[in-house]
């Protein structure tokens, strides 16, 4: 059954339709019966996917909507937004990885009758899955009582209630969960005593169309005892006044809630058609697309944090039982974490929605012991009483709203009470309150939280007492923000003051890619792993110039307590030394001696041509040539060619996360054109980059080579003229219509001899720019000789 409900944007049509949005727009104009516009604005106007749906296959235009094309437009359409939607398919999604026959006989009935059902149905799975447990030490500290689990809010509200509904498991006096108007609860067995019910609480999701919601289950109550004595009683967090002396501050609450039944009720195409998605590809990589999705259709909503510095983070932080992320986003950290037997993961987010679907990811990736909340980690921690053993972060940089005013007694300021711009130095602390003795701490931090002057106090009691370990400073594009070199800090919380505290500092900045692709990521993880490891193994491991050095912490207790390893690093002489300046340098002269023999010769004049055209778009209707649009890293890991690597013509640097949509490869002989950027440029791929994934943003060309011949396809495409009627122009960028660019119609030996002329064009291109780079690196480093004493100035 399909939703009205949900909305689709003329683009969506587009990507259901396999057309531009050009062709929506003409559909819309020339066709009387057209869907009209439910929503949106009037120059951004959205329609009824059922009604667009129904159009385009009267019309013969759409045989059957691709599955995942159809799930995620019911996603991006829905009434309550798409991160309640997501919510929602996570929760259904869980359910069926943990309880698939559950699902099965939910959904076998009308939508008002999934949704009557199924808010009983998640309670127990999501009960059993993020539920209060009893709390376990780690190294040896206090362990995470009731307070630390999903459903111990005190005054928050309840699951599956309304929003002035009670809170849930915390306590004798609380209103139950799953409890009828009567004296007898839902789920409870004849007899027995109400678990988690109360005589005078109103029933939880008594939905009025379904007064009886799961009324027959033989199995006992959720969190009950066999005696029918309640469970998970103890204290809630942050039910008191006051926490970390904040009486305003609004108490975390745990996460995901159970919907209720009218909140499910929007959403049941959208469940439907997640599980037919989960039927396909599997309830984890279902949501994971859906997720990803998401991520990429809003990328300016979200600080993601790159899952090669994930990793990285995970390792340094080492083998961990129970982890905490205090920011967790969604959820990158903690599912970089090698997964081992009885492991607890704990995450909290201010943004509840966030904190929701880390939890659901969470879940339906291992079967670690999961526990979400959602409040400010630093006014209402979750878990005031936990100590983990590894906690990982990357906290909001440069926040002066984090609490100064209220938390100025906080206890958990023990190397001292942060400045109001110290806001990163507030999460150091926090992280280091929340580890058992030897537990260890890893934050992604702004390098400026190693230099500012506001800070050095903290900084030097971190270092005095053994609590700061190494400081790793990142190439630039590591992580957003891309322009700047972040930092990793390496803690440990001290159980024992150290006799001569040593600090490791990295430098990882050489590993820097050309283009906008990233960093080489195994050389920086090999390198950082390796001092890291040397480092834990030896004390003082062999210093590498210009890499990585033991510093003993005296040498940094100055005035400043600078911790920015480029600060304390020996440069690396050798690398720019005289012997490898004279090698650039006979490569250089090598090189422009080439570039004078593919010098251009004099242009003969000729008079102006007028061909017959063509366009892409119609060589593509005609079977002359593929198009094909990149973006997707399927599951094999290869190379990506991004962007910015077919503007500098570069070897392919970029990444991609995983999907289940295969990547597209390129093969020799392609023509790959970016459509962002307003540059007129076209690349024929050669042998050394067949086989690496297109990126974002890129349109590859697959011309049959019987009708077309590559390089003249791309010879043609740089024309500037060309580019210009083919582009369109916004406030902020020009974007490329690879469709509407033009070719004259000629005989194919006529292309080859155009052809010829635009590759050695292209070879002199390649020359100079790699003339370019050779002179820089040659500069740069007499620069670099000269200043440091490597190099004689004469």
């Amino acid at each position: 059954m399909q939703d009205n409900a949900t909305e689709v944007t003329a683009a969506g049509i587009a990507r259901l339709a396999g057309v531009g949005r050009a062709a929506v727009s003409n559909w819309r104009r020339r066709h009387a019966d057209f869907p009209k516009p439910v929503g949106g604005t009037e120059t951004s106007p959205s329609f009824a996917l059922a009604e667009v749906e129904a159009w385009l296959r009267k019309q013969g235009k759409l045989a059957e909507v691709p599955l995942r094309e159809r799930v995620w437009q019911q996603l991006a359409g829905h009434p309550e937004g798409p991160l309640t939607a997501l919510v929602h398919a996570g929760c259904a999604l869980l359910l069926i990885h943990e309880r698939p026959t559950v699902w099965l006989d939910a959904s076998a009935g009308s939508d008002a009758r999934l949704a009557a059902i199924l808010p009983g149905a998640l309670e127990q799975v999501l009960t059993a899955r993020f539920g209060s447990v009893p709390g376990r030490a780690g190294r040896g500290g206090r362990g995470v009582g009731a307070g630390a689990g999903v459903n111990t809010s005190g005054g928050a509200e309840g699951v599956n209630g309304a929003s002035a509904g009670p809170g849930v498991n915390v306590g004798g006096r609380a209103p139950g969960v799953n409890a009828s108007p009567g004296p007898s609860g839902v789920n409870a067995g004849p007899g027995a005593s109400g678990v988690n019910s109360d005589s005078v609480a109103p029933g939880v999701n008594p939905d009025r169309m379904a007064p009886d919601v799961n009324p027959a289950l033989p199995t006992p109550a959720v969190n009950s005892s066999l005696t029918g004595q309640p469970v998970n009683t103890l204290p809630a967090v942050h039910n008191t006044p006051a926490i970390h002396g904040t009486p305003t501050s609004t108490p975390a609450t745990p996460t995901p809630r159970t919907p209720t039944g009218p909140q499910l009720l929007p959403s049941a195409p959208l469940l439907r058609g997640a599980a037919e998605l989960a039927a396909e590809i599997g309830a984890r990589q279902a949501f994971e697309f859906l997720l990803g999705r998401h991520l990429d259709a809003n990328p300016r909503q979200y600080t993601l944090t790159p899952a090669e510095l994930a990793g990285l983070m995970a390792d340094l932080a080492g083998p961990a039982r129970t982890v905490l992320d205090p920011a967790c986003g969604t959820g990158a950290l903690l599912r970089a974490v090698d997964t081992r037997p009885g492991q607890e993961l704990y995450a909290q987010d201010s943004a509840p929605d966030l904190a929701a679907l880390t939890a659901l990811r969470l879940a339906l990736h291992s079967r670690a012991g999961v526990r979400g909340a959602a409040g400010d980690t630093l006014r209402a921690d979750a878990y005031p009483e936990l100590r983990a053993d590894a906690v990982l972060c990357h906290p909001p940089f440069n926040e002066r709203n984090w609490g100064h005013d209220e938390l100025a007694y906080d206890p958990r300021w023990e190397y001292g009470f942060p400045a109001r711009s110290e806001s990163e130095l507030a999460w150091v602390q926090h992280a280091l309150a929340r580890l058992a003795d030897g537990g260890s701490a890893v934050l992604l931090m702004p390098p400026a939280a190693a230099s500012r002057r506001s800070g050095r106090r903290i900084r030097a009691d971190l270092l005095r007492r053994g609590a700061l370990r190494a400081v790793v400073a990142l190439p630039v594009g590591a992580a957003p923000p891309y322009n700047i070199p972040l930092h990793v800090w390496v803690l440990r919380r001290p159980d024992r003051t150290p006799a001569s505290p040593e600090v490791l500092l990295v430098d990882t900045g050489r590993f820097a890619g050309e283009g906008r692709g990233g960093p080489d990521w195994p050389a920086v993880r090999e390198a950082v792993l390796d001092a890291w490891r040397a480092f834990e193994r030896e004390g003082r491991p062999a210093e590498r110039p210009g890499l990585a050095r033991s510093v003993p912490v005296i040498e940094l207790l100055d005035d400043d307590v600078d911790l920015a390893p480029a600060r304390h690093l020996p440069p690396a002489a050798v690398a720019d030394g005289a012997e490898q300046l004279t090698v650039v340098r006979e490569r250089l002269g090598t090189t422009l001696r080439l570039t004078g023999e593919l010098t251009p010769p004099p242009a003969a004049p000729a008079p102006g041509a007028r061909w017959p055209l063509t366009t892409i778009g119609e060589l593509a209707r005609g079977g002359a040539l593929v198009m094909r649009t990149g973006g997707n890293g399927g599951h094999a890991r290869v190379p990506v060619l991004t962007d910015h690597d077919v503007l500098a013509g570069t070897a392919p640097s970029g990444t991609l996360p995983e999907s289940e949509e295969e990547a597209v490869l390129t093969e020799p002989g392609d023509v790959v054109v970016p459509v962002l950027g307003g540059g007129s440029v076209a690349r024929v791929i050669d042998e050394a980059t067949g086989g690496a994934a297109l990126g974002r943003n890129l349109v590859l060309l697959r011309p049959d080579r019987t009708a077309l011949d590559p390089w003249f396809l791309a010879g043609f495409l740089r024309g500037t003229a060309n580019n210009r009627q083919a582009s369109s122009y916004a406030s902020t960028a020009t974007r490329l219509d690879v469709r509407r660019l033009q070719l004259p119609r000629l005989s194919l030996d006529e292309q080859r001899r155009y052809g010829a002329r635009f590759r050695a064009l292209d070879e002199f291109e390649r020359a100079l720019r790699h003339a370019s780079r050779l002179g820089e690196q040659l500069v740069r480093g007499m620069y670099d000789g000269l200043t440091d004493g490597t190099v004689a100035p004469d």
